[in-house]
């Protein structure tokens, strides 16, 4: 599976910070809280190339992994019109997916998004690989395991600057990865924009996941749903 980055380097201070993003933009990809949950629209191949990506956070245990999806149009049926509805909106969201390790604060990524978007900055463009293998299967996913209380697979989750920071394991990446490629695979090749409807059967193809792999103490699930291709 192969996914072309851009590769970027931040300093704040003395610490300096690598940033992985795609290199186009993920056109058919969007992320929104309804107030209850996280919900993630794809299409086919937006659907590979996020899930390659959360692969990849799984092999970058020293890198942040950066996916701007705010910046298309609402995926069909979202109103993103949050600070203007008085019922609760679907808030759009970028993503940022980081390895415990590094302990970035998500508190300094208003500052490190400016640098890497602000003007030219340095970026290498690169083709990232990664093995088949390295993509669990159902049948492979131990869940007895992340029922253990030991466990310490799961996501901790944050809002900020309008972006929902992941941290966790590279298990904690690597086994909800799947969930990316089933929707792409399954989403029905049939399905038009103009007939779909979010949550209806005749379409529907979707994952959730919760816990056990988010944190008991608190965050919301997160629904992956396919959507017919909704921008060219």
């Amino acid at each position: 599976m192969q996914v072309k980055i851009i590769v970027q380097r931040v300093r704040l201070g003395a610490e300096e910070f690598r940033v992985i993003r795609p290199a186009k933009p993920l056109t058919n990809g969007g992320l929104y809280d309804d107030g209850n949950q996280y919900n993630m629209y794809v299409d086919r191949m937006d659907g590979r190339r996020i899930g390659t990506l959360w692969l990849l956070a799984a092999r970058s245990p020293r890198s942040l992994v950066y996916l701007p999806m705010r910046v298309g149009p609402p995926a069909p049926g979202i109103n993103p019109n949050w600070d203007k509805e008085e019922r609760y909106p679907d808030r759009p969201l970028d993503l940022v997916l980081v390895h415990h390790s590094l302990q970035v604060p998500p508190s300094r990524w208003k500052q490190m998004r400016e640098r890497i978007t602000t003007g030219s900055p340095t970026h290498e463009v690169r083709t990232a690989s990664v093995p088949d293998t390295d993509l669990p299967a159902d049948e492979e996913i131990d869940y007895r395991a992340l029922n253990y209380q030991e466990n310490r697979d799961v996501f901790h989750q944050r809002v900020h600057a309008e972006t929902l920071f992941l941290t966790g394991s590279a298990a904690a990446f690597r086994e909800p990865a799947r969930h990316f490629f089933a929707v792409a695979k399954e989403g029905p090749s049939a399905a038009v924009t103009s007939l779909y409807i979010s949550g209806a059967c005749h379409y529907h193809v979707c994952r959730l996941f919760y816990w056990p792999h988010l944190d008991p103490g608190g965050g919301q699930d997160i629904h992956v749903e396919y959507c017919p291709p909704w921008t060219k």
